[in-house]
């Protein structure tokens, strides 16, 4: 006998089965499903954005447009399945866009309204911030350097209208760009860290020309950014321009009239400028004597490079420079110390030396006789850091070589204290007291 087919019947909400056998069963009723269709947001981040608690939100069947999960692409369904099962997907919710801070309107900073001692740094919460011009960005800076520069323009020494700003370092991050900048540098943009050597740092926020600028390269961090920068620069730019020394291993430059190994003179060898001259004249292969105040500092001096150092608290240095290049004399001195150092420099600078004084630490150097220059045909030089990095390719091209030599661990920077800005009069004061040894920043 055949056995015959189930059949389906209703009777108004009942529905009811008949077997094959002649039996009838009746069907448990089922709920309505709900029109809703839930999309996994991993899958279809656009289409099925989470919620904050990370639930997966259902998406309402109402229109006739339908997604494919096969393709992952949008295909418009046959009229008998829309007529059945309209579905409503909303549109993608577009990336919400990371912006920077609003730009305040005003500005903490360390105003100078007149020259004289370190109270006349004073600190103010309500400066302008700013405006940004033509080819400029600002800068929110993070670490600002301290020179010896700096002192200078507060005691009147450097002249500059009142009242100022000073500073001449800094690196932070980039808060906004004027429009002109994109199309000459695309790689400055607001969040991006630069360190920069220009006017105005000993403040919250800067503007400064975009093309003195550096971005800092990834695995640089900020704080050695900031306090290698214009000591760095200043270092570089001597030893290449005022020295003449050719990069390491190239051939065929003259090299102070020597054939190799000159020897080269760096007072306060322990300092921030001294500590970078030293490293940069020991990687070059100049046969290095620092002087410095003090064991410790001597310390200092031998770590970064020197090859001799003398006490100049303790020692002759005129008689043991002498005695350490065999009576011949250096043929470069590096001076950051000026007026008390100078005359003893004319005495051990080597027949056909150079002679750089850059600095004033101890007062500017008087007025010279040239006729003391002639009977060892001595070359002095008052070089200064702008003049060598006034173009852009300039800036450029040694801000590359000196981040290059920071992070391949050729030259170290030693940094002796970070102040907050407010306390930049102690800064100054234990600058000026030579009580430092190593690089200062300032905390904004």
């Amino acid at each position: 006998m055949r056995s015959r087919l189930p059949s389906i019947f209703h009777d108004g909400d009942v529905t009811w089965v008949r077997t094959g056998l002649g039996l009838q069963l009746r069907l448990p009723t089922r709920q309505p499903r709900q029109s809703s269709l839930r999309l996994n947001s991993r899958v279809f981040p656009n289409i099925c954005p989470r919620s904050s608690n990370s639930e997966i939100r259902p998406i309402h069947i109402t229109q006739a447009r339908y997604f494919s999960a096969s393709n992952s692409t949008y295909q418009r369904p046959n009229p008998s399945f829309h007529r059945r099962i309209p579905l409503n997907l909303p549109r993608a919710t577009p990336p919400q866009s990371t912006t920077m801070a609003p730009i305040p309107k005003t500005m903490s900073g360390i105003l100078i309204e007149e020259t004289g001692g370190v109270e006349v740094l004073k600190w103010k919460t309500d400066l302008p911030v700013p405006e940004l011009g033509e080819g400029e960005i600002l800068v929110r800076n993070e670490f600002v350097g301290v020179n010896f520069i700096d002192t200078y323009f507060r005691t009147g020494l450097y002249k500059s209208p009142l009242p100022l700003i000073t500073g001449k370092e800094a690196a932070g991050t980039i808060i906004a760009v004027h429009p002109s900048v994109h199309s000459t540098d695309p790689t400055l943009q607001e969040g991006v860290r630069v360190a920069y050597v220009a006017d105005h740092a000993y403040a919250e926020i800067t503007a400064i020309s975009a093309d003195r600028a550096a971005a800092i390269p990834t695995g640089l961090d900020t704080q050695t950014a900031a306090a290698s920068l214009l000591q760095g620069l200043t270092a570089l730019t001597f030893v290449r321009e005022a020295a003449g020394l050719a990069q390491p291993h190239a051939t065929g430059h003259r090299q102070l009239g020597v054939s190799e190994g000159p020897w080269a003179l760096v007072h306060a060898a322990a300092g921030g400028t001294g500590s970078m001259l030293v490293q940069m004249l020991a990687a070059h292969g100049a046969r290095v004597i620092g002087t410095a105040g003090g064991e410790v500092k001597c310390g200092l001096a031998k770590g970064n490079g020197a090859q001799w150092v003398v006490d100049s608290t303790r020692e002759d240095v005129v008689a043991r420079v002498k005695e350490i290049t065999g009576g011949k004399g250096v043929d470069v001195i590096f001076d950051g110390v000026g007026k008390a150092t100078f005359d003893a420099d004319l005495e051990m600078i080597a027949r056909r030396g150079t002679l750089a004084v850059f600095g004033n630490a101890s007062g500017p150097v008087p007025p010279v006789d040239v006729l003391r220059l002639g009977a060892k045909n001595i070359k002095l030089m008052r070089p200064v850091l702008f003049a060598y990095i006034v173009t852009k390719e300039e800036r450029a091209a040694y801000t590359k070589e000196l981040f290059e030599l920071l992070l391949a661990g050729k030259v170290k920077v030693k940094i002796h204290e970070v102040y907050p800005l407010q306390e930049v009069g102690r800064a100054h004061s234990d600058l000026e007291g030579r009580k430092t040894a190593g690089k200062l920043l300032l905390k904004v």
